[in-house]
């Protein structure tokens, strides 16, 4: 379940990337942006499909049968909506976008000119008002996902049954796991790969076995290529569950405990 938390955020994040493409296009009418938009259809398209897998994928899994599910898959349907708009004034941009073809023979340059001009001109208003639709539905999508995960994240922190399933951490071990989180962490492995180097976000050496047994439990994640310039760590949603589940208490029992009631003798010895 936590590997699905991790894709709701990286399709979130990938409605974002296509929206900021869709902000950046100029609405001038034309074979450009033909061009620019056909690619952009077929990508809204590409997350409409990841949107239904993953929830069709949540609705299988047992996260469905924690109390409160039932919000984040709501939650989640309802990006289907948005997201399917979105493709939508995509196509209406291309619907309303004049190509400069031929018009009938006989008529002079000028004319011909001042036609496309003319056309231009009135497409215009209607390709920023599809584009800036496209834009917002896609916004909303992307919200839509991030709600999604926070919602699966906050339901597994109170659910005691999928609590147990993590690894119980040392204190090492969650004390690399946090710094992790908190500034990030980079892996550098030698040239023969037998050794490696695990450098914090503050630039200071983590050791390896801690950091060995969360890459084995998929509490971190290594990201890039692996050359040897390293690859990046980040924690993974079942990484971030653990430290929330497992945060160490800062005071001792005796300091939690309520200070004695003030009676009349305690009164006045204070006197």
């Amino acid at each position: 379940m936590p590997v699905q938390i991790d894709r709701l955020r990286q399709l979130g994040a990938a409605f974002t990337a296509l929206k900021d493409a869709v902000t950046a296009l100029e609405a001038r009418p034309g074979a450009d942006l033909l061009a620019q938009l056909s690619p952009k259809i077929g990508q809204a398209h590409q997350l409409i499909t990841r949107t239904l897998q993953q929830l069709s994928d949540l609705s299988t899994s047992q996260y469905a049968a924690i109390p409160g599910s039932r919000t984040a898959l709501d939650a989640l349907r309802a990006v289907v909506d948005p997201a399917a708009m979105a493709a939508s004034y995509l196509a209406s941009a291309v619907a309303e976008n004049p190509l400069d073809g031929a018009g009938l023979a006989g008529g002079s340059s000028a004319d011909a000119d001042s036609v496309r001009k003319a056309r231009h001109a009135s497409a215009a208003p209607a390709l920023t008002e599809a584009l800036t639709r496209a834009a917002n539905c896609l916004d909303l999508s992307a919200t839509g996902c991030l709600y999604t995960a926070s919602g699966v994240s906050r339901d597994l922190a109170r659910s005691p049954e999928y609590l147990a399933t993590l690894p119980r951490l040392t204190p090492a071990q969650y004390t690399a796991l946090e710094k992790i989180a908190q500034g990030g962490a980079r892996i550098s492995k030698s040239l023969r790969g037998d050794r490696h180097t695990i450098w914090a976000g503050d630039n200071s050496t983590l050791h390896a076995k801690p950091f060995d047994v969360l890459e084995k439990h998929h509490l971190v994640r290594l990201r890039g290529q692996g050359s040897l310039g390293g690859q990046d760590i980040t924690v993974t949603a079942a990484g971030h569950l653990a430290l929330t589940a497992q945060k160490p208490r800062t005071q001792t029992a005796s300091a939690q405990m309520p200070p004695a009631p003030v009676t009349a003798d305690t009164a006045r010895k204070r006197r």
